[in-house]
């Protein structure tokens, strides 16, 4: 009874734009509003989507526990990624970025929801929207964003830009649409060889789905039963092409044929969480490989030189952001459960918009590499070397430093 009064008074004080039990002080201009941790719910369980299932007698779960400290964190990481990717577009706009850059708002629930299942030892793939999981796999917002300058202050030294970036048990960021599933394949391969109870997260778009080699490392991946979530992100166009007019069949997940598959509201964290935690214990336990198919969305255009408004609606795209959006979701929840307040939000808000910003200043005024550091890093751990340039008189060097 005592939670049913707090959630309607939180949500009474959300439509006066005040907070419940919270303590006004007035000093001078300046008004300080504080509430104790102990006013809020500490843990709450949601509904979630069925998932649709292919060879498999038992799905993910129905309902989804969440604390409020995991609500935060997931609240947190999807709104740096959303407001990463807006500066990226800022920046792109002001031709500060150059080249390839493909943003990820939109589907910031996958890359949360996906690291919020998986351990920090296991490894992960994906193609090249990577920013989201770049981050979530421990590279800060300010060396994203100098790699996407060029600036030696990026997470590859300025030398990879959008596509090629990297972190530990993290393998990027790969330019080749589907190259990077046998790679993923490989790992999961290199994982069941060590015996180290590791799995790899391989990743690929629906545009991706039909390449061959996918099929390949499907049928290796199903004989050997290696420790393998292959994860199609299907947010319904492969460039400007529809995905009904791109494939004979869009049940993505069952593409594994002899694979067991799992489709998942890619728009939901917890949905995703769930559904990958469900994986990930599939894998673990021996039992081979499973194909993951999150439905979800971009609102930018496929690359930035996409306006994505040619091959659908204005009005298609505001839908989803206002029925679907995986931030608003979480955030209604939560709201809604008197798990956290708007105040509360608004600081982290404001937080992230701080470190965003500064990001973006090292970002534009870190210096570039210099020539000499061209070839470096062509190898790990080799003595310096020598690297012939576009003419045989031109002598470069590469150094394997860190």
């Amino acid at each position: 009874m005592k939670t049913m009064l707090a959630i309607i008074s939180n949500a009474l004080c959300r439509m006066t734009g005040r907070n419940a039990g919270a303590q006004t002080v007035s000093e001078g201009a300046r008004v300080v509003v504080s509430r104790s941790f102990a006013d809020f719910t500490p843990q709450a369980t949601f509904d979630i989507k069925k998932c649709d299932l292919h060879r498999l007698e038992e799905g993910p779960p129905l309902k989804a526990e969440l604390t409020r400290d995991q609500g935060l964190q997931y609240y947190r990481t999807m709104q740096t990624v959303r407001r990463m990717e807006l500066k990226a577009d800022q920046l792109y706009k002001q031709k500060i970025i150059r080249g390839f850059c493909h943003l990820y708002d939109g589907q910031e629930a996958c890359a949360a929801g996906i690291e919020a299942s998986i351990n920090p030892t296991d490894h992960l793939i994906t193609a090249y929207r990577a920013h989201g999981y770049t981050y979530t796999r421990g590279v800060s917002i300010k060396e994203i964003l100098a790699e996407l300058t060029g600036r030696k202050g990026g997470v590859a030294k300025g030398k990879g830009g959008s596509m090629h970036m990297y972190a530990p048990h993290f393998y990027g960021g790969n330019g080749i649409v589907g190259a990077q599933v046998p790679l993923g394949a490989g790992i999961a391969l290199a994982c069941q060889y060590q015996g180290n109870d590791q799995l790899c997260v391989t990743l690929y778009g629906d545009g991706a789905a039909n390449q061959g080699q996918l099929f390949e490392s499907f049928n290796m991946a199903a004989l050997w039963k290696l420790p393998c979530i292959f994860i199609c992100e299907n947010n319904k166009y492969g460039m400007g092409t529809s995905v009904e007019r791109a494939s004979a069949s869009t049940d993505y997940y069952k593409r594994g044929d002899f694979i067991p598959g799992i489709r998942v509201d890619g728009m939901d964290v917890l949905c995703v969480r769930e559904a990958t935690k469900f994986a990930a214990d599939h894998c673990r336990s021996g039992k081979g490989p499973i194909i993951m198919e999150l439905q979800t969305y971009r609102y930018h255009g496929h690359s930035m030189s996409d306006p994505g408004v040619s091959y659908r609606t204005r009005e298609e795209i505001q839908e989803v952001r206002t029925k679907s959006d995986p931030i608003s979701m979480l955030k209604e929840r939560m709201l809604s459960n008197n798990m956290a307040s708007v105040e509360e939000f608004k600081e982290i808000d404001v937080d992230i918009r701080k470190q965003v910003e500064e990001a973006a200043q090292f970002a534009t005024s870190d210096p570039e590499p210099p020539l000499e550091d061209l070839c470096n890093h062509i190898f790990c751990n080799n003595p310096p070397l020598e690297v012939r340039g576009t003419n045989p008189w031109s002598k470069l060097k590469s150094v394997s430093k860190t």
